[in-house]
C-alpha cells in the first residue's frame, strides 16, 4: 500500500474554500486523513456514513441541553465530511455515490440538529422562538442547497447559448488598453485566493459553524441573537448571489437580442 505525505493530502484541498474550514478544520482534517490513508482501510462512504452517526449523537445533546458536548460533536461530524473528500481525491476512490451519500448525509445533519436544539431549548423555557429559530436555520439551508444548484444551471444554459466573440480583423492593430490599479475589492480577493480563502464570507459552512459551534458553546442565552444575525448574513448572501445570476442572464439576453437585430439588417 502507498504511503502517502502531509503534502499529498494538502494536494487534496480544495483550491477555494470557506475561511472556516481553511483555518478551524483542514489543518486537524489533513492529518487526520493522513493516518485514515496510510493506516487503514477505511473507505470515503465509510466515513461520510460516520461523519453522519455523529451528526445524529450531536442533535440528541442538543435536545437535552449538553450544548458545549453538542457544539464539540457538531465540529467533528463536519470535520470527518471533510476528511472523506480528501481521502476519495487521494486514493481516487470517490464515487457518484459517493456524492450523493455526502449531499443528503449533510441535509439530514442539519435538519436533525436544527431540530434538536429548538425541542431542547423549548422543553427548558416553553419559549416558542426556539421553534422558529429552528425551522429557520432548516428552511435557509435547504433553500441554500437548492438554490445552488439551480442557479448554476442557468448560468451553463446562458453560457451555452452565448455566441462566440468574433475574431479581430487580421489587417487591425490591437491597441492594448492602459493597465489600471486594481480596485479594493480585486484586491481583496487576490489577497483572499492566495490564502485558498472564498470571497463569500458568509455562506453555508460558516452559517453551520455560528449556529451549532459557536452559539451552543457560548451558551443558550446565544443561540437566538446569533442565528438570527447570521440567518440575515446568509440571506443577504444568497440575494446578493441572485442578483448576479439575474445581471449575468440579462446582459445576455441583451446582446443576443442586438445580435439577432444586427443579422436581420444585413
Amino acid at each position: 500500500m502507498r504511503t502517502y505525505s502531509l503534502d499529498d493530502v494538502h494536494a487534496t484541498r480544495k483550491r477555494r474554500d470557506s475561511w472556516w474550514t481553511v483555518y478551524l478544520v483542514d489543518p486537524v482534517a489533513c492529518r487526520v486523513a493522513l493516518v485514515v490513508a496510510n493506516h487503514t482501510r477505511i473507505t470515503p462512504n465509510a466515513l461520510t456514513v460516520f461523519s453522519l452517526v455523529l451528526g445524529m449523537v450531536s442533535a440528541a445533546l442538543f435536545a437535552v441541553d449538553e450544548l458545549a458536548a453538542g457544539a464539540v460533536m457538531f465540529y467533528l461530524s463536519f470535520m470527518v465530511d471533510c476528511v472523506d473528500g480528501k481521502i476519495a481525491r487521494l486514493k481516487g476512490t470517490g464515487t457518484p455515490f459517493g456524492l450523493w451519500l455526502d449531499y443528503v448525509g449533510d441535509r439530514v445533519r442539519v435538519v436533525f440538529c436544527a431540530a434538536g436544539l429548538a425541542y431542547g431549548q423549548y422543553m427548558l423555557t416553553q419559549n416558542v422562538e426556539f421553534i422558529m429559530l429552528g425551522a429557520t436555520v432548516a428552511v435557509l439551508d435547504l433553500f441554500r442547497y437548492v438554490n445552488a444548484p439551480q442557479m448554476k444551471r442557468v448560468r451553463e444554459v446562458v453560457r451555452e447559448g452565448m455566441p462566440p466573440k468574433p475574431e479581430p480583423p487580421e489587417d487591425v492593430e490591437m491597441v492594448p488598453r492602459p493597465a489600471r490599479s486594481p480596485s479594493f475589492m480585486r484586491r481583496l480577493n487576490r489577497f483572499l485566493a492566495r490564502r485558498r480563502v472564498r470571497s463569500h464570507l458568509i455562506s453555508g459552512i460558516e452559517f453551520h459553524a455560528a449556529v451549532f459551534v459557536v452559539a451552543p458553546l457560548i451558551g443558550a442565552a446565544a443561540l437566538i441573537p446569533i442565528s438570527a444575525t447570521i440567518s440575515v448574513l446568509l440571506l443577504a448572501n444568497e440575494i446578493f448571489l441572485v442578483y448576479r445570476m439575474w445581471l449575468f442572464a440579462r446582459r445576455f439576453a441583451g446582446a443576443a437580442s442586438q445580435e439577432s437585430r444586427e443579422h436581420v439588417l444585413v
